[in-house]
């Protein structure tokens, strides 16, 4: 895998097909939809072959990606994520319309191509096979394309039926719902990269599983930067996807179960996010420190009271008047049992100052957003990082109806007394 990624034997492979087949001439154009690792295959065989090469990626891929493919002479077309496969946006979409409008090109479509679980028939399902010396009972991988499960599970099962295979998937993939109960439920947005789908790729072959794990993009970035730590292996986000996955499945079994994880490929793809502290921290998947949860920050709090809120209807010299006395610079507004905005002392002071009649003025008029909603089990750090981006204060969902405030003062009240707890040396 001279690419770092088992994406490279389908680039190969789909070529050779093509010039067999007349498809793809000299001097000619490849374009395909990419996220980023088939991409890398297919240039690293058009450097060699004299091939042009246009790829469409979407936004979500990392910055690497990116420029990895472009330093190999790829043209590189970023599209939306967050579109429907069939709108004409998507990076399916484009990469057909190019494929239709430039002479002398050639679309592998690694989602279609038959070339695809045919390679991992051939090359990675021997592999396993010869490298678990026969022994493996289980098969663990992230399902994409669909092409490595199809060809590998193929292979390993006409080696021994018994053989187990188990796709991980993301939540937001159709995947996981449609091999549960048959049907097709809606996409959304995933952050992890190379698993998952929004369509169901012909290269898919569902009968060769046995069942479907789901993961988080937590999971799997969490998993990622542990295996990098704990064990030496550098791998994509997939890849942490797959171990988090396959330990789910080693549970379960005994003394003879021999699990494989498929990790397909490379972490330097993913300096920028996965192994990036701040990205990590900014996007709320970096692990907190300081064992501390939003229940923790409520029960934390001085003098625990109900929650003080105005109404959209009630005046704002009403709010006033009920921050004053409850000594509070921000009321949050509910209506309904929900919130729907919240007053700042400092916007009611500018009123004032302009001579506004307070008490003809409605909170409906003057709240802004209401305050972000986390769980409660949301570490500090999340609610700091909320706290820090401009918000005065986050709700803390608890249940039936009811929320909790924590401002900065109570972190900081929670934190430092936490420290205090701490034996000194």
């Amino acid at each position: 895998n001279p690419g770092g990624s088992v994406k490279d034997r389908i680039g190969i492979t789909m070529i050779d097909d093509a010039e067999r087949r007349g498809l793809l001439k000299p001097g000619g154009t490849i374009i395909e939809g990419t996220s980023g690792n088939t991409g890398m295959g297919l240039a690293l065989v058009a450097a060699v072959r004299g091939y042009k090469v246009i790829f469409t990626i979407t936004d979500k891929q990392s910055k690497e990606k990116i420029d990895l493919l472009k330093a190999l002479g790829a043209e590189v077309i970023v599209c939306p994520t967050a579109v429907a496969p069939d709108d004409p946006r998507s990076y399916y979409s484009v990469a057909r319309k190019l494929a239709a409008e430039i002479p002398n090109s050639y679309y592998p479509n690694q989602y279609e191509n038959p070339m695809n679980p045919e390679t991992h028939y051939r090359t990675t399902g021997p592999e396993i096979w010869e490298d678990s010396e026969g022994k493996i009972t289980h098969f663990v991988i992230g399902l994409g394309t669909g092409g490595t499960v199809s060809g590998v599970a193929k292979f390993l099962k006409e080696k021994n039926p018994k053989v187990k295979v188990v796709g991980v998937d993301p939540i937001g993939s159709l995947y996981y719902e449609f091999f549960k109960t048959g049907k097709v439920g809606k996409a959304s947005t995933y952050v992890v990269e190379g698993i998952g789908e929004d369509i169901f790729p012909s290269t898919m072959d569902f009968s060769v599983l046995d069942d479907i794990v789901q993961v988080t993009d937590k999971e799997c970035f969490i998993w990622t930067r542990r295996l990098a730590r704990q064990e030496a292996i550098f791998t994509g986000g997939s890849g942490g996807g797959c171990v988090y996955g396959a330990l789910q499945v080693a549970k379960k079994l005994g003394p003879d179960g021999f699990v494989v994880a498929f990790l397909p490929d490379t972490g330097t793809r993913y300096l920028s996010k996965i192994y990036n502290d701040e990205w990590m921290r900014d996007n709320r998947y970096l692990e907190a420190e300081v064992a501390l949860t939003a229940d923790d920050l409520l029960r934390a709090k001085v003098a625990p009271r109900e929650l003080v809120q105005a109404q959209p209807y009630q005046t704002v010299y009403h709010a006033l008047h009920t921050m004053q006395t409850s000594d509070i610079s921000q009321l949050p507004v509910f209506e309904n049992g929900s919130p729907v905005g919240a007053v700042q002392e400092d916007d009611v002071l500018k009123l004032a100052l302009q001579g506004r009649d307070l008490r003809k003025v409605l909170v409906r008029e003057v709240m802004g957003k209401p305050f972000p909603v986390v769980p409660r089990t949301a570490s500090v750090e999340q609610v700091t990082q909320i706290i820090s981006s401009g918000n005065p204060a986050v709700f803390v969902e608890l249940g039936d109806g009811r929320y909790g405030i924590v401002t900065k003062y109570d972190v900081v009240r929670a934190v430092a007394g936490l420290a205090e707890k701490e034996p000194r040396p």
